[in-house]
């Protein structure tokens, strides 16, 4: 009798690398590789955050006198459980039966293609859920789930405020001169100095559409581009990029502006904006855990698992398919937001 739901095909091994190579979803956020991801072996991270210790002025000092003290940085420690998601999905013995009579080896590739067909669905589904938590994320500064009900407050968890929203006022017909770059310079030396001297290789900017035809359309803007080479990134800003998650993209004032392409809960508000630093390091993270089976305890968690059972009466087998991820951002005050007005 042919068993074919007791061969390899069905190994938690097999179903894991049929997952993987399910090409990832096209995502922004995912391609810019902002997020830097780590596995771990346990289900929770512990992030320990130094609150600022700014730099004094040394007062001079009688030689062989007492040195001038300073309070040094208070730690506090966040423990963090990674969040479960799964998905359930079938193949029942029926699915199988018009192969039998042809033998082993073509049961065998029906149901690795049958496999690998469902595998895609699911991974489709985990990456726009890993798109979705992560814009949410650079959006409001926490962690929400798929009700939009947040699963973390980062700004809470770290003691922090995110800042206050910024009006670029990008309906005023006759704007002052030189404003919206010095508003963008402003946003560049605040990004700075929240950033406490840390590196960062520039401003990065997901705006709604409203936001962003506005912004490009400003006199500002459209008079520094004018009769210069570079007219043609203006001219390109629509659309450049309509395949990987945005509608175009131009510099202005030291900020890369992005026309973020969404749709339903993962978009950006039309008239809204969202400033984050690139470059800085190990400021968004992504950890993954090992999943909640036996052979998986203690061992270093990977980004997706699957796995199966068998239905009762042997009707055919149950699949599973999983990710535990948490994603976080280690200094939420670095978070801004704009608004066209």
């Amino acid at each position: 009798m042919l068993d074919v739901f007791n061969q390899d095909a069905f190994s938690v091994t097999r179903l894991n690398q049929a997952m993987r190579e399910v090409a990832y979803v096209p995502s922004r956020i995912g391609a810019m590789g902002l997020f830097t991801p780590s596995n771990i072996d346990v289900t929770s991270v512990a992030i320990e955050k130094a609150d600022k210790n700014g730099l004094i002025v040394v007062p001079a000092s009688a030689r062989g006198s007492q040195g001038a003290t300073r309070d040094m940085a208070k730690r506090s420690l966040r423990q963090l459980t990674v969040p479960h998601f799964q998905t359930d999905d079938a193949i029942y013995a029926d699915e199988v039966q018009g192969v039998r009579a042809f033998g082993q080896e073509v049961a065998m590739e029906t149901l690795v293609s049958k496999i690998a067909q469902k595998a895609a669905v699911h991974s489709q589904d985990f990456a726009l859920t890993e798109e979705y938590h992560r814009l949410n994320l650079i959006k409001t500064g926490n962690l929400l789930d798929a009700d939009g009900s947040v699963l973390f407050n980062y700004a809470t968890e770290f003691s922090e405020a995110l800042p206050a929203e910024i009006d670029f006022d990008l309906d005023n017909a006759t704007p002052a001169e030189g404003a919206l770059r010095k508003l963008c310079a402003t946003i560049t030396r605040s990004m700075g100095a929240t950033l406490d001297g840390l590196p960062f290789r520039g401003i990065h900017a997901f705006c709604g559409d409203a936001f962003f035809d506005d912004l490009i359309a400003h006199a500002e803007v459209r008079e520094t581009y004018k009769g210069h080479e570079a007219a043609t990134t203006l001219r390109n800003a629509y659309v450049n990029d309509g395949g990987g998650g945005s509608w175009g993209s131009f510099e202005f004032g030291g900020i890369t502006f992005e026309n973020y392409r969404g749709g339903g809960t993962i978009s950006v508000d039309t008239n809204k904006c969202h400033l984050f630093p690139v470059g800085v390091p190990g400021l968004f993270q992504t950890v993954y855990a090992p999943a909640d089976y036996i052979e998986t305890v203690n061992r270093r968690g990977q980004r997706l698992y699957a796995k199966q059972w068998r239905m009762p009466n042997d009707k055919g087998v149950n699949l599973e398919f999983q990710m535990n991820a948490l994603h976080y951002c280690t200094r939420p005050r670095v978070l801004m937001r704009g608004k066209r007005t």
